[in-house]
């Protein structure tokens, strides 16, 4: 199962000797749209390889409020999971299916041994903490720059990307959660993005028009 999983974008990027210990150690599971993978205060164990959907990584303040970070897509593995699972530190994210995903998990302490043994695995987790930063960058410059309803646009639009399909089966409250802000302020922008000809709004539902 998990040698033909591998097969396509991993299989071009490994050795054929760390493919055939990834299939040794890896567990490959199925996962359900909405499950939590990794909660903020659980232990790191496992560094996961994404091979289809989308897991949203984020945060969450003293108060309970959250905001989403970024998504993990295929190909992609979640690097904040390395350097806290090798110094046993506690998860300070949280990773929920956004969709029906399929994951293989790695056992974390392979990840220091396969630095040195396989240049492959150096240069993927390298260009991992490489993405992850331009995306936390982005992030800060979406919070910094970006008035709400162009945050607003923007998330709607990426989500559009990842879940591919222009209609997002979401609610006003999920899309406050994820961008941590009111549901008031949402709605309201919302209604002018829909005046605006940029997306058409339904009863849980929001088609993008222009992504």
């Amino acid at each position: 199962m998990i040698r033909e999983k591998l097969e396509g974008y991993y299989h071009a990027i490994f050795e054929k000797e760390l493919l055939e210990e990834i299939i040794a150690v890896g567990t490959y599971r199925k996962v359900k749209q909405d499950e939590l993978l990794l909660d903020i205060g659980d232990n790191f164990e496992y560094i996961p390889l994404m091979l289809s959907g989308a897991i949203k990584i984020s945060r969450e303040n003293d108060k309970g409020e959250e905001i989403a970070l970024y998504f993990l897509e295929h190909g992609d593995t979640c690097t904040i999971t390395f350097v806290s699972g090798l110094q046993s530190s506690k998860s300070k994210i949280r990773g929920v299916a956004e969709k029906e995903s399929e994951v293989i998990f790695i056992p974390i302490e392979k990840l220091e041994a396969w630095m040195i043994k396989y240049k492959s695995w150096r240069s993927y987790v390298i260009e991992s903490y490489n993405i992850r930063l331009n995306e936390m960058i982005e992030a800060i410059d979406t919070l910094a720059f970006m008035k709400m309803d162009e945050r607003i646009f923007k998330y709607l639009s990426d989500k559009v990307k990842i879940m591919g399909d222009p209609i997002l089966h979401t609610t006003h409250q999920d899309i406050a959660i994820d961008l941590n802000t009111s549901r008031v302020v949402i709605s309201r922008l919302l209604k002018k993005l829909e005046n605006d000809g940029k997306i058409k709004l339904f009863r849980n539902k929001v088609e993008v028009l222009q992504y």
